[in-house]
């Protein structure tokens, strides 16, 4: 059983490489930042002296050194680039929008059982420390049963976004639905699995805007639980991103992980106050006992870590265990996203 390093590369040095992969990939002794794609400004040896830069993609799929390729490139080209590097005998991680439609999906994993390749699903926010905190008080049982769950992912720009690809219908993974919607909708389904119907509602908002600002997800699941999945960029008063209500109690929680503005600050992975959220924080629970008595109390927040989802890559392709972001769940995602209004 081989237990060495996983030599990576990254197919672009944008945003995405430089603050969401690279960081992770060069921290974890588990994995070899081995070489990115740079098309034209050569900036990731500023960062890390020993990376190998390639002109273009095609070159970093040549070099058999590389055991694993992250797909983070435009939505629009994920499938090309991911069915490029399956086929070059490569593993691949790739990003959310995984690709633009069930059929793109479907294709992508035969491919990856004909090639005998790993394709992983880059999901990070099940690694927030706020949704981590709701997670674990759901699993509790704490609330009894679940009635009503609302799930929100709330920003504020008025002006329409430089990447081309999210505000532009030719491209179909595009506007808010397919930046934030991934998001919410995989956190949902990690928790409570594919809902037995659903509701959805998008709409247009800012001005010139081509491409959806807004979107709404009802789902229904057995048991009479209702999940509500919100995403808006014109919230200028941000609402908690969880407020759960169960027949014994209720926990809501604000958006508090710290990891992305760390990150985009500079700060590694491996520094000892990574992750963690300032104090004041807390997601607020309130129960009910058996005597009618309300009790509240202050969860004590985890630590973020989207290193998990790294480890759990390493454990995938070097000691067999299953990878949680599941293909089924991602399919179910992606089916969710392609659907019309209802």
């Amino acid at each position: 059983m081989k237990h060495t390093q996983i030599n990576t590369g990254i197919l672009s040095f944008g945003m995405s490489g430089r603050v969401f992969h690279a960081p992770f990939i060069y921290t974890n002794p588990h994995f070899n930042l081995s070489a990115v794609v740079e098309r034209s400004k050569k900036a990731a040896h500023e960062f890390y002296p020993a990376i190998k830069s390639y002109d273009n993609i095609a070159e970093l799929l040549a070099d058999d050194s590389i055991e694993l390729v992250i797909v983070n490139t435009p939505n629009y080209t994920h499938f090309q680039y991911a069915k490029e590097a399956l086929e070059a005998g490569k593993h691949v991680l790739i990003e959310k929008p995984a690709v633009d439609d069930s059929a793109q999906f479907d294709a992508l994993l035969a491919i990856s059982k004909k090639q005998g390749r790993q394709l992983f699903f880059y999901q990070n926010r099940r690694y927030d420390s706020h949704f981590l905190d709701m997670k674990k008080v759901i699993e509790s049982g704490e609330l009894g049963k679940l009635i009503e769950v609302h799930f929100r992912f709330d920003r504020y720009k008025m002006e329409l976004g430089q990447k081309y690809f999210k505000e532009d219908t030719q491209y179909i993974s595009n506007g808010i639905t397919y930046d934030l919607g991934p998001h919410l909708l995989d956190q949902a389904i990690s928790l409570f699995g594919k809902p037995i119907k659903f509701s959805k509602t998008t709409s247009i908002n800012r001005p010139d805007s081509k491409v959806a600002d807004y979107f709404h997800y009802h789902l229904y699941y057995p048991a009479e639980l209702n999940v509500y999945l919100t995403g808006s960029l014109l919230v200028a008063s941000p609402q908690p991103a969880f407020v759960i209500h169960g027949t014994k109690g209720s926990f809501i929680k604000n958006m508090t992980d710290v990891q992305e503005q760390q990150l985009i600050d500079g700060m590694l992975p491996d520094d000892p106050s990574y992750g963690l959220e300032p104090a004041g924080l807390e997601g607020k629970l309130v129960t009910i006992d058996a005597a009618n008595q309300k009790h509240e109390s202050f969860v004590t927040p985890h630590k973020g870590d989207y290193n998990q989802l790294f480890e759990a890559i390493y454990d995938s392709l070097r000691n067999n265990v299953d990878y949680p972001i599941q293909a089924d769940q991602i399919k179910w995602q992606i089916q969710l996203l392609e659907a019309e209004n209802t």
